[in-house]
């Protein structure tokens, strides 16, 4: 038993010095991750995912290869938060040559432990968009100089020659005023979102030690900066053009993380990418605003046609799928929730237009609502729809809603078809022969009383035609096209 005991021991203890010797030689490595284009949900999905990959991994470092010209707000926040929290040091590098970390890209730069950028590449423009694409309506400018108050009395004649100075002073300073002074929003709603980014970004520039005020200048206007001139400003820590020399560059150096500091060892690191798996892929396309617009118009019109034709299945299986995952898509876009009440609003105009007649009123109306949803469904423009395609399904909507028009006005102007009118021209055959020229005949599945001109010899058989109604007696003629199934279906 006690040999046992010393054998378990000593296979137990072997096990651990290999498994020991096996952490110890295990590889170490720098993931790379890559974000190209918009910041969406789809990019902010693979970062974060890729980002506890490398934590997992236990990865010396993230570098974040960018070229992006910004992206959603509510994305590059999420993103930051991972950053900040990331118990792996993270660099960002915007890369190619010719890239750029616009608007929410620069957030993430600043938010990095490292911030590189390859050579003929540049950053800012970071104003917030939604205050009105490229800069803050209703800034002053040079051709709406203040106007000074007028004076009037002795002391203005006393002062007319210093006055004109004074004046063209202040006019030149008035001139001057928009390229020095900072743009701080000219409605409650813009300040509050100008001067929210800006606090946020300079906090991000001081938690680095990076230059917080042109951070600033590049929300408040929209400045951009080139490579080179960012590195002499502080405003990034390296300029490489190419992963291992920022790897170099930066080994050695140390970085603030969350739970205090930590110097970088980046010599001799292998590079793992991580590339977008089909999850990132199918995110990135359902969240394009074109496609999920598609996805609700086929949705709605698939329900639609649904409840019309009951039992299509098809249209029906379709248009739900389509809808659930367009509302999933404009759950997580900067949708406008007015632009989608009218879009549906439009759509439910043109439908009304088939029961209730409008004189095509309720079908025009129904297209501008269309239109005007369909353009200012989503916020950002980085994720606008395009206008071509809005153009496109707004005449397939409005080529639908004429054809309904059309096929109203075409049954309105057809002759009734019930009751009275029905019977005129309708063919008969004779159930009995006629005397004096009456008798009975079947029309209608029915047995009616008949009158015809007595010098007529009809017969039982005789296929006729019905000429006029007189109360519960119909007038008939012999019929110019006799139906022989029809004669021969009464006589059996």
């Amino acid at each position: 038993m006690k040999r046992l005991a010393i054998w378990v021991t000593l296979i137990l203890l072997g096990m651990s010095l290999l498994l020991l010797g096996q952490a110890g030689s295990r590889e170490r490595v720098a993931v790379i991750l890559n974000i190209e284009g918009a910041i969406g949900p789809a990019n902010s999905d693979y970062f974060m995912r890729g980002l506890n990959r490398a934590q997992e991994m236990n990865a010396e470092i993230v570098v974040v290869r960018m070229d992006t010209p910004g992206g959603l707000d509510s994305s590059m926040r999420d993103m930051i938060k991972a950053i900040l929290s990331s118990t792996v040091p993270v660099a960002t590098y915007v890369y190619p040559p010719g890239g750029r970390a616009a608007s929410a890209g620069t957030y993430l730069l600043y938010a990095s432990h490292i911030a590189a950028m390859a050579p003929a590449t540049n950053l800012g423009s970071a104003t917030p968009v939604q205050m009105g694409g490229g800069g803050l309506p209703g800034m002053p400018g040079a051709d709406e100089p203040d106007a000074a108050p007028e004076r009037k009395g002795e002391d203005a004649a006393a002062d007319d020659a210093s006055g004109n100075l004074e004046e063209a002073t202040a006019q030149e300073d008035a001139a001057e005023a928009p390229a020095r002074g900072p743009r701080r929003g000219e409605t409650a709603m813009e300040r509050k979102v100008l001067e929210d980014a800006v606090s946020y970004i300079r906090e991000l520039a001081e938690l680095r030690g990076r230059n917080a005020d042109w951070a600033e200048e590049a929300v408040r206007e929209a400045m951009n900066i080139g490579a080179t001139e960012a590195l002499k400003l502080n405003v990034i820590d390296v300029v490489a053009e190419s992963i291992p020399e920022l790897l170099a560059a930066i080994d050695g150096r140390t970085v603030k993380m969350e739970i205090g500091e930590r110097v970088l060892d980046t010599s001799s690191l292998q590079l793992v990418e991580i590339l977008p798996d089909w999850r990132t892929q199918l995110l990135a396309v359902i969240t394009n605003p074109n496609i999920a617009y598609l996805l609700m118009l086929v949705g709605v019109y698939g329900i639609i046609f649904e409840l019309a034709n009951p039992g299509s299945i098809f249209p029906g299986v379709i248009g739900a799928i389509s809808l659930v995952v367009a509302l999933y898509a404009f759950q997580v876009l900067p949708i406008n929730y007015a632009g989608l009440a009218l879009i549906f609003l439009g759509i439910v105009f043109m439908i009304a237009e088939a029961f209730v007649p409008s004189f095509g009123i309720l079908g025009f109306g129904g297209i501008a609502a269309f239109v005007v949803g369909s353009i200012i469904l989503v916020d950002d423009t980085n994720f606008a729809i395009s206008i071509p395609l809005i153009g496109g399904t707004a005449l397939v909507s409005a080529g639908f809603f004429i054809w309904i028009l059309s096929r109203l006005i075409r049954i309105r102007r057809k002759p009734a078809t019930t009751g009275r009118e029905e019977l005129i021209g309708a063919r008969a055959v004779a159930l009995t022969d006629f005397a004096d020229g009456k008798g009975r005949v079947w029309l209608h599945s029915e047995s009616w009383l008949a009158h015809a001109d007595s010098t007529l010899e009809i017969n039982k058989g005789d296929v006729l035609e019905v000429t006029a109604l007189h109360d519960l007696t119909v007038s008939v003629v012999p019929s110019s096209v006799p139906d022989e199934a029809l004669s021969k279906g009464v006589q059996s």
